[in-house]
């Protein structure tokens, strides 16, 4: 469950105000919006990664704002997977090893579940791979599985396919909506890519606002 109220953020004499949101388990919301209507800002905070100036943010009942930053932070890696526009990995390690590692980081690991998430977005064949020599739409793919590999109940999505072409931006959102139900996390993404606009019906345009 997501829900916020009276959010806003300053950044010196421009105040941004944003829409309330209010989305159970496993819904889906787009939020589009134009360079520098606060699409990342909103993000961040529902991610805990910035507070607001005002408002709430309850996540799975959960008040971010009375929690310590390392009660946050303890959270955030308990509960919320992230994809960014452009993922970031460890060049040195294999596909298998950069999952392994945010297994670890937050829990045991589990080469099984790497194994199935891997197969179901048609890349257990580059397991043992460098992560260097995957191609955008491949590497995205895999920051989507790593997003998901410790089973959080929210997915933030951040501009994941502005950078791809039309094949892969359909792959990729496909491969969102699709594992997010599969793990009953909700999911929102935040976007300037009109390309997505078809393919939500729950929506939220900030230039509205």
């Amino acid at each position: 469950m997501i829900q916020t109220k009276n959010i806003s953020i300053n950044y010196g004499s421009l105040i941004l105000k944003f829409p309330e949101i209010n989305l159970n388990s496993g819904d889906q919301l787009l939020i589009i919006g134009n360079s520098g209507s606060g699409k990342t800002s909103l993000l961040n905070i529902l991610g805990g990664l910035i507070s607001p100036n005002t408002g709430t943010v309850l996540l799975n009942d959960i008040n971010l704002m009375s929690l310590s930053k390392n009660k946050v932070d303890n959270f955030r890696g308990k509960n919320i997977g992230f994809v960014f526009q452009t993922p970031h990995f460890i060049k040195s390690l294999t596909v298998n090893e950069n999952l392994k590692l945010s297994q670890y980081l937050i829990s045991e690991i589990n080469q099984s579940r790497i194994n199935i998430l891997l197969e179901k977005v048609g890349l257990l064949n580059l397991k043992d791979s460098n992560i260097q020599n995957l191609s955008e739409g491949e590497k995205q793919r895999i920051s989507i599985i790593r997003a998901l590999i410790n089973q959080p109940s929210i997915l933030l999505a951040d501009e994941p396919t502005s950078a791809l072409d039309d094949e892969s931006c359909n792959n990729v959102i496909d491969i969102l909506t699709n594992l997010s139900n599969e793990n009953s996390a909700t999911l929102i993404i935040v976007t300037h890519d009109k390309r997505l606009k078809e393919k939500f019906s729950n929506q939220i345009d900030l230039n509205d606002f």
